[in-house]
């Protein structure tokens, strides 16, 4: 079986969104994002408008992830989160388009996107009734 890290990047790239965890003036705070895992690397985009891309960049966040909202009846549930530091990125034209479509607004402004590197130095991975189990039973 893969390190928990390993795993919890594995099963980030299974999600399109997240939350990402830092602190703004001391207090903490939660923040939705989307994501594409590269190479082991998480690369997140959030809108600049909100300016929380500033308390994340050159500092240490947290990233999870779970499958509550899409996992069937009787499915296990899992959640992941990834701890590592942040970094500004500039993705290449062929990460962009992994990300898919944009937003047009957030919170009524237009939508200028920002782009985040956090490179994995820890995860943590929790499930229910066997679904990392049945995730590993159909890998090759």
């Amino acid at each position: 079986m893969p390190s928990a890290e390993q795993l919890a990047v594995d099963l980030l790239a299974r999600t399109d969104y997240g939350r990402v965890a830092t602190s703004m003036r001391a207090l903490p705070f939660l923040a939705f994002a989307r994501h594409i895992v590269v190479d082991g690397r998480l690369l997140i985009r959030m809108p600049g408008s909100v300016g929380y891309h500033r308390a994340c960049v050159g500092g240490v966040v947290a990233y999870g992830s779970d499958n509550l909202s899409f996992a069937r009846p009787g499915e296990g549930l899992w959640s992941v989160q990834v701890v590592g530091e942040c970094a500004a990125y500039d993705p290449t034209a062929a990460e962009i388009e992994r990300f898919g479509p944009a937003p047009r607004s957030v919170d009524g402004e237009p939508y200028e996107p920002v782009y985040l590197a956090v490179e994995p130095q820890f995860g943590t991975v929790h499930s229910t009734d066997g679904a990392l189990e049945r995730h590993f039973e159909h890998m090759p």
